[in-house]
């Protein structure tokens, strides 16, 4: 992993290490193909497709998101997303593709909630910020992150694979095996987890969680 503060490494480090040495307990996010298991805001079932496998693709339209209904603290989620390329695409720099990993959900239910976010938007995967009020302190420097996510990203059209640990108010993401942002001070610091439809067609697969005693 790449340098860490002090206290972003004492919090979230051996909940990492642990996490890579030991796949075992963690629960599936989706279950089944009904989209009513989450809570839809901004847009509507026509707009979302849950496969048998728990595969859940997003129309990109319009704007929104789907959430858990149930609200989660200390955790690690995995996850897996992937852009659909088009047809014309010549130049991954130039595409556009914008989601994001809405963690920490809380108040009105609406297009953008209070929250931190985990960037998914191609040129700035990875990147912690707050939104609508949602604070975190960024420990890395914005060159730092930005050099993390280009060494990490694949070509648009292919699975990228996230994880996420959160941890009484720290949070590390890391992108395909490689660590790109980390924060502390979290606020909010627990809530639902929300993914965005956001212009683009994305589909997320192996959404997974587990709880940090």
């Amino acid at each position: 992993m790449r340098r860490l503060t002090a206290l972003t490494a004492l919090l979230l480090l051996p909940t990492a290490l642990a996490s890579a040495q030991d796949d075992g307990g963690f629960t599936p996010l989706v279950e089944g193909t009904d989209a009513g298991q989450f809570d839809l805001v901004g847009i509507d079932a026509d707009t979302i497709t849950i496969s048998p496998e728990g595969e859940v693709a997003l129309s990109g339209t319009p704007n929104g998101y789907f959430a858990t209904k149930e609200g989660f603290d200390d955790y690690t989620l995995r996850f897996e997303w992937m852009y659909e390329r088009p047809d014309d695409l010549r130049d991954d720099a130039a595409f556009d593709g914008n989601s994001g990993l809405l963690i920490h959900i809380e108040g009105e239910a609406k297009v953008w909630p209070r929250c931190i976010e985990v960037q998914l938007k191609n040129s700035d995967a990875g990147r912690l910020l707050g939104v609508s009020g949602g604070k975190i302190q960024g420990d890395r420097p914005a060159q730092a992150v930005a050099q993390s996510r280009a060494e990490a990203i694949k070509p648009v059209g292919q699975w990228n694979a996230m994880e996420v640990v959160c941890r009484d108010g720290a949070v590390a993401c890391s992108l395909n095996g490689t660590l790109i942002d980390t924060g502390t001070a979290a606020s909010p610091e627990s809530g639902p987890i929300g993914f965005q439809s956001e212009g683009r067609p994305i589909r997320f697969r192996s959404l997974e969680i587990r709880p940090i005693e």
